[in-house]
């Protein structure tokens, strides 16, 4: 049995293990996970590619995060997407 061991910063590892245990998962499942589908696919299991994320996206993810232009809450799915294609 090999060991593995990688440095993160604080914040990201409590990020991830955050995640990882909301998905029912630890953090070292997950990498286990990880190295299984890539052996399993010859490869990295997922796209590798540069991503942009549009500008209209990221002033949403601000917007969410800093609690600011929000609406809601909704009773269905439909009144949410009224919402947001109304013209204000």
């Amino acid at each position: 049995m090999a060991t593995f061991q990688m440095t993160l910063d604080d914040d990201f590892k409590a990020d991830v293990d955050e995640l990882f245990e909301d998905l029912g998962l630890d953090t070292e499942t997950a990498v286990k996970m990880f190295f299984k589908a890539s052996l399993a696919r010859n490869g990295i299991p997922f796209s590798v590619k540069h991503y942009k994320m549009p500008e209209d996206l990221q002033e949403a993810i601000r917007d969410a995060r800093m609690k600011k232009n929000l609406y809601g809450p909704f009773d269905t799915a439909e009144e949410a997407v009224a919402s947001m294609l109304k013209d204000d």
